[in-house]
């Protein structure tokens, strides 16, 4: 996820980390994706038959860091559940990941920089019962550059599951871990989603995770690594790893460098049925929704848009059809989400 204008018009600094290497790759990224992709097929995947899916229940929303500096209040909170569909459980939307942090490039989570994280857990419970309230956590990586979290020290990893610990104290849900860019293989990833699994399931709470897109062809993945140092994409094989040991896993299935929405429905249908195929039937699948607008060479707002976005979905799950197992989408970010977004949501998959 990469930084995008708050609600309040500021610039989300603590977000930082968000898809920073896709924007930093752009240019050799999009050329090896014209070169290799086969646009041909993108195309009749996105205008395949479609599923008649709707949502299950199990959709969520990427909350800014407003809601827990004291910039939101209760009316902010009655205002989203309306654009959800309502009070209760509002439309289909069963997590709010808030964003609590970002950590240190040790690990440690400053509490100072939520201290309205139990306003928050309290006022969405209250006016949502049955809406889980997940801690959003994350920071850049140290794998592209000389700073960052360097997950293969044990100490960065203690520090983190200490920071999710002190999280599920104050009565979060889960956590939704958002650590970027982790390279496809990285084994100081896995241990630490061993480690937080273990405290979440001591707790009865939910870990679910950010995840980036599945390579589609593994030239891409390797082309990209060797010329770009960014390689972006995850192997199907990896990603298997790491949905193994979680709740649930989200797509960052934007800034797919798309120009068309034909394409990038495509694009969505490939990545929706690569997850599928990946993530045991236990573990929930969500994919991600692009609401904001951002014009660049990795990402193109005429082409990704959400009712694009769901045309490929429906697609995806038209071939790899989900049955009984636990399927969603997950919409980003609340605080750029125009009144367009939220109606293409749930007209769309209402």
């Amino acid at each position: 996820m990469s930084e995008r204008q708050g609600e309040t018009g500021e610039r989300h600094d603590d977000m930082r980390w968000w898809h920073w290497g896709a924007r930093r790759a752009a240019v050799p990224l999009l050329t090896l994706a014209l070169a290799l992709l086969p646009f041909g097929q993108l195309w009749a995947a996105g205008a395949g038959r479609a599923a008649d899916a709707r949502t299950q229940g199990h959709d969520a929303v990427w909350l800014g860091h407003a809601w827990v500096d004291g910039r939101h209040t209760e009316a902010d909170a009655v205002a989203l559940l309306h654009h959800l569909g309502g009070a209760g459980t509002g439309f289909g939307v069963r997590d709010l990941y808030v964003h609590v942090g970002p950590t240190g490039d040790d690990g440690t989570l400053d509490p100072a920089l939520a201290p309205r994280a139990a306003w928050v857990i309290a006022t969405f419970h209250r006016l949502a019962p049955g809406v889980r309230v997940q801690a959003w956590l994350g920071d850049v990586v140290a794998s592209e550059g000389p700073t960052g979290l360097d997950l293969a020290r044990a100490a960065t990893r203690d520090h983190l599951v200490a920071a999710a610990a002190s999280l599920l104290a104050l009565g979060f849900d889960g956590i939704n871990l958002d650590t970027e860019p982790v390279h496809s293989g990285d084994a100081g990833y896995l241990a630490l989603l061993d480690r937080l699994h273990t405290l979440t399931r001591a707790h009865g709470r939910v870990l679910s995770v950010a995840v980036p897109q599945t390579d589609p062809l593994p030239p891409l993945r390797f082309l990209a690594g060797a010329l770009t140092g960014h390689p972006k994409w995850w192997s199907r094989a990896y990603l298997a790893e790491v949905a193994r040991r979680v709740d649930q896993i989200d797509v960052m299935a934007y800034d797919s460098a798309m120009p068309l929405r034909s394409l990038f429905a495509g694009y969505l249908a490939q990545q929706t049925t690569l997850a599928l195929a990946a993530a045991p039937r236990s573990v929930d699948v969500l994919i991600g929704l692009p609401a904001y607008r951002e014009d660049s060479l990795g990402h193109h707002a005429s082409a990704e848009t959400i009712p694009a976005a769901l045309q490929g979905i429906r697609a995806g799950l038209a071939a790899s059809p989900p049955h009984d197992r636990p399927f969603g989408v997950a919409l980003y970010a609340d605080f750029s989400a125009s009144d367009a977004d939220w109606s293409a949501y749930r007209d769309g998959w209402g």
